[in-house]
């Protein structure tokens, strides 16, 4: 440690600390030659350090004897917008397509905040695919142009180029009461990562994000709806132009039943057991807005959060005030209507939350999330005010409609006995998991290494693609699991009979993904990558389909920490004379045929992995220095949840709702039929 007038000599109490800290986090520091000593005994005997133990006058002392010199210029000072060029994941999340939407919604809430504070109704926004531009405008007041006195520019130039300068610190002098944005910096970071901007028009920087990154409409389309149904008075413009180009027509999204309209979009694929409940209250600044509602054949929960308009995906106090509040006055209701028998245990709350379908949304002048990119809240005293709002307002909801109380505790109960039921069939599979070999599924082919990381496993449509595969693959560190048929869909049963499935069963064992829902991704799995290998055709999008269902619904954690995969197989063989060519798609066969004379080549379409020899699926598929594998991951939790309701849920007419929506983007000629 250095300061202008010398070495500053550190206290012998912090200096000792430090010391042993170093000398036990370092191995590299045992064998160093003896730095200078403290001379006095009782300072070493004090500090549990005997006389010449090695021990430092200043920090700068001991990194010198690390890396050599350590002074005032390697110290970077970064300026301006410096910072968010050098390091835009700690500002907007990561440099891929995450980071990209990021930029969207930094311009869309200062719109959101126009619209909360009663200054604007109309929000147009606009994508150009091909160039990659995007405009956002709004009916509100626009951004103060006149000159700011601390910096001297004006105030429009001040918030578009200076990071923590705007109109949202909160306080007399702030633009807005209530908002999303908080830092200041929001629009100055996308003016630092585009490449041009002019007041709320930008396109993305390439230079900044990772390569491939783009747009993509349907998740900004989805991020708009949930700001229409939050905002009932809003009306959203949509449109946009598509990458190949060409115009598009403008969506205008406006929801006037607010939260509760969106409780039953999100149960739209489930039989709603009552009307949503809703209700708004104050308390002590902060507004509570929540809307709920329980549906028969859910067997997990789906809850969004927002904090003045800013999705929570990490939830976060109001969502724990939430939780608490409902188990609380579901059991006590539940005794006090005899459905809860005296001798009874309390319903936890996982159980009196299966099926429940709730939004929750507070307005708080003053929020302290967690990050720039806002995914959680951590202000103590909402907990507090959504606890009692949920405990009054739910409660009295709840007693004046006894029939849905009655309900949703019989439905809390069977998930109980459900629960006691997949317990036991639980205990089997940790006794199978703890024998580890011995008792791993007959069909499976398991790897040698002990190194989970450098472990995969195939997971493959029946025992003729397993045959290939087993042959083919690295014993190393590639193991293949052969799939007997279509699994059982999750989705339409509870946790007693997935665990009675043998394929499920056997499965679980198989990857080691022990409890459902474990945070950790299971803690026991046993491979760093679990890749979906299934033919190209409709049975194995099926197949790939329900196994996705079943990781989703059993372990989300493995989605988030990047472990699931599905493998791309080639779909032909392309020989023209000696050469052999694989081709993966019909675009790339195409272009390798069209400069070829006709005749003078031929066209191999596989079916099926089975159809193909160990050679030709390692050096398509398996071999990690040729293959390609795309990793899935999930960018918004609620929707996955809503795609696999209607993709694998009990109604039909939201499939068809969902074909008819895309037929006209489908060519009739490439359907498997």
């Amino acid at each position: 440690m250095r300061v202008a007038h010398g070495p500053a000599q550190l206290p012998p109490t912090m200096l000792q600390a430090v010391a042993r800290r170093l000398v036990a986090a370092v191995p590299g520091l045992k064998n160093l030659p003896r730095p200078v000593r403290f001379a006095s005994p009782l300072l070493l005997r004090q500090h549990g350090m005997r006389r010449g133990a090695p021990a430092f006058s200043s920090t700068s002392s001991l990194l010198e004897s690390l890396n050599g010199a350590y002074d005032a210029d390697q110290i970077q000072v970064l300026q301006g917008l410096e910072p968010v060029r050098k390091r835009p994941g700690m500002y907007i999340g990561s440099t891929g397509q995450r980071g990209l939407h990021h930029l969207i919604y930094e311009i869309l809430d200062n719109a959101i905040d126009e619209v909360q504070g009663g200054h604007a109704s109309q929000i147009w926004l606009e994508m150009d695919l091909a160039s990659g531009w995007v405009r956002v405008r709004d009916d509100g007041r626009g951004i103060p142009t006149d000159l700011h006195p601390a910096t001297g520019k004006s105030a429009l130039e001040t918030v578009l180029t200076v990071l923590h300068a705007g109109g949202k610190f909160g306080g007399e002098a702030s633009g807005y009461a209530v908002s999303g944005g908080l830092h200041g910096v929001g629009l100055s970071v996308v003016n630092a990562l585009s490449a041009h901007l002019a007041i709320s028009v930008f396109r993305y920087d390439d230079a900044i994000f990772a390569a491939g990154a783009a747009f993509d409409p349907d998740t900004i389309r989805a991020r708009l709806r949930e700001l229409a149904f939050l905002n009932s008075g809003v009306t959203i413009h949509f449109r946009a132009r598509p990458a190949k180009g060409g115009d598009a027509p403008w969506e205008a999204l406006h929801y006037s039943g607010g939260l509760q309209e969106y409780v039953k979009y999100l149960n739209r694929s489930k039989t709603a057991m009552h009307e949503p409940i809703s209700f708004s209250k104050k308390v002590d600044g902060v507004t509570v807005n929540i809307a709920l509602q329980w549906c028969s054949d859910s067997f997990s929960d789906n809850i969004l959060g927002f904090v003045n308009s800013v999705k929570t995906v990490d939830g976060g106090t109001h969502i724990d005030g939430f939780k608490s509040a409902l188990t609380r006055i579901v059991n006590t209701l539940g005794r006090k209507s005899k459905a809860l028998k005296e001798g009874d245990p309390n319903l936890q709350g996982d159980y009196v939350r299966e099926g429940l379908g709730a939004v929750i949304t507070v307005q708080v002048p003053s929020p302290e999330f967690e990050g720039q990119t806002k995914t959680r809240l951590g202000n103590p005293e909402v907990r507090r005010v959504v606890d009692g709002v949920v405990a009054g307002e739910a409660a009295a909801a709840l007693e004046e409609q006894p029939g849905t109380l009655a309900a949703v505790v019989s439905k809390a109960l069977q998930a109980a006995r459900a629960a006691d039921a997949a317990k036991k069939a639980r205990e089997l599979v940790r006794r199978k998991s703890a024998l580890v070999r011995s008792t791993l599924p007959g069909k499976l082919a398991d790897c040698v290494s002990g190194d989970r990381d450098a472990c995969e496993i195939f997971i493959v449509e029946g025992d003729s693609a397993g045959g290939s595969a087993k042959q083919a693959r690295d014993r190393g560190t590639q193991a293949i699991l052969p799939l007997r048929g279509k699994i059982l869909n999750v989705e339409r049963k509870d946790d007693a009979k997935l665990y009675k499935n043998t394929e499920l069963s056997n499965l679980i064992v198989a990857l080691g993904l022990g409890v459902k829902g474990a945070e950790d991704g299971g803690g026991a799995l046993r491979y760093g990558k679990i890749i979906l290998l299934t033919d190209a055709d409709v049975d194995g999008a099926h197949i790939r389909t329900l196994l996705l269902t079943f990781l989703y619904r059993y372990q989300p954690s493995l989605f988030e920490q990047g472990h699931v995969f599905v493998g791309v197989p080639p779909l032909y063989r392309l020989d023209a004379g000696r050469s052999k060519h694989y081709c993966y798609d019909d675009e790339e066969l195409a272009q390798r045929t069209r400069e070829l004379k006709p005749g003078s080549y031929h066209i191999q379409r596989f079916k099926g992995l089975g159809e193909m020899m160990p050679e030709q699926l390692w050096a398509t598929t398996m071999d990690p220095a040729r293959r390609t594998l795309r990793r899935l991951s999930v960018a918004d939790a609620a929707a996955a949840s809503d795609m696999f309701g209607m993709l694998m849920g009990d109604k039909p007419a939201l499939r068809r709702a969902l074909i008819e929506k895309h037929a006209a983007g489908l060519q009739l000629e490439e359907l498997d039929v």
